[in-house]
């Protein structure tokens, strides 16, 4: 599996950004799509997912409301719309993948930079 994040930059407060990943490798029928993010000196952290078949959602709750994840199957991508952006989401954001059936994400792209200004 290659995921490849794109659409990260630098922005201010309260404007909206929206990163894709591309998702190649197998078809990804039953498996599950997510964006995590790690902010300098903390922990990775779980953004949101989406299960590839029904684009079912789960978000953290402190993006909920502001950020909006989608998939495309015929393009095999999958955008995170993210509004209302606000200092604290500044992270490199990851895109990721799972089979259904595993618990972990365990195919990861590399990241990219979004930095959220005051």
């Amino acid at each position: 599996v290659q995921l490849q994040a794109s659409g990260g930059g630098l922005v201010q407060a309260g404007d909206s950004l929206r990163l894709s990943c591309a998702a190649s490798g197998r078809t990804f029928t039953n498996w599950v799509m997510g964006w995590f993010r790690q902010a300098p000196g903390k922990e990775r952290e779980f953004v949101a997912d989406i299960t590839w078949n029904l684009g079912s959602t789960k978000y953290a709750d402190s993006v909920r409301g502001r950020f909006n994840i989608s998939r495309d199957k015929a393009k095999n991508t999958v955008d995170l719309r993210m509004n209302i952006l606000k200092p604290e989401d500044t992270a490199v954001y990851y895109c990721a993948a799972r089979s259904s059936a595993s618990r972990n994400f365990n195919s990861w792209g590399q990241g990219t930079l979004v930095t959220v200004s005051s």
